[in-house]
């Protein structure tokens, strides 16, 4: 069963394959993602790593929390389920607006 990483303070130069070469020597690499910003196109400093196995992945959380890259110091931890946004969507906020 595959599981996924969370890195953080990657650094801004960051790139897909840089992330997945540093999590090979720990086990098979299913996906690498450095997260962009939308609107710019830049980095967000940080990514998702899925690896085949728990195991894998508690390695390679072990070898690369808190190392280093590009002068930043990592947090590497298994990531948490996606919660649902609590905005409630909609646009509605009240004021009536109605014409009579």
């Amino acid at each position: 069963m595959a599981k996924k990483m969370y890195v953080g303070n990657l650094p801004w130069s960051c790139t897909n394959t840089e992330l997945e070469t540093m999590f090979q020597p720990h086990g098979n690499v299913l996906s690498a993602e450095v997260i962009m910003d939308r609107e710019s196109g830049r980095s967000r400093g940080f990514g998702f790593v899925e690896m085949d196995s728990p195991e894998e992945v508690s390695r390679a959380v072990s070898a690369l929390n808190g190392s280093e890259m590009g002068g930043r110091t990592l947090v590497v931890n298994e990531a948490l389920p996606r919660q649902p946004r609590r905005d409630g969507g909609g646009g509605n906020r009240g004021g009536g607006g109605g014409r009579y």
